[in-house]
């Protein structure tokens, strides 16, 4: 799995988290280190912020599934949650999205 946060606390926390769920994670702090990442060694699951600085995390979804990211499912896990931020990732190609702060049953729910 891969955590992809700006907010080195919030990723390294993140990650933790799912770690105790019983999951091996990495992280990247911005959208390139994502991509990079990812391209290298295709992760099952990536939970990405949607604001990062430079590459948004909208990008990142974009140019994973551009790069054949078919089988990794993307979660957007992000404080922008309207309506319209929701319909926003599903078009850049997230299965899912969450809000920030997103409860860990929810969490533990979408990773399976």
């Amino acid at each position: 799995m891969l955590v992809v946060d700006d907010n080195r606390d919030a990723a390294e926390t993140l990650a933790q988290l799912v770690t105790m769920f019983g999951h091996d994670a990495e992280v990247a702090f911005d959208g390139q280190s994502a991509l990079d990442k990812a391209i290298q060694h295709p992760p099952d699951v990536v939970l990405c912020d949607l604001g990062l600085p430079g590459m948004d995390g909208y990008a990142v979804a974009r140019r994973l599934r551009a790069a054949g990211a078919g089988r990794t499912r993307l979660i957007a896990l992000s404080g922008y949650a309207q309506p319209e931020d929701v319909v926003r990732a599903e078009e850049a190609g997230f299965d899912g999205h969450l809000a920030k702060p997103a409860d860990p049953s929810r969490i533990e729910d979408l990773l399976g």
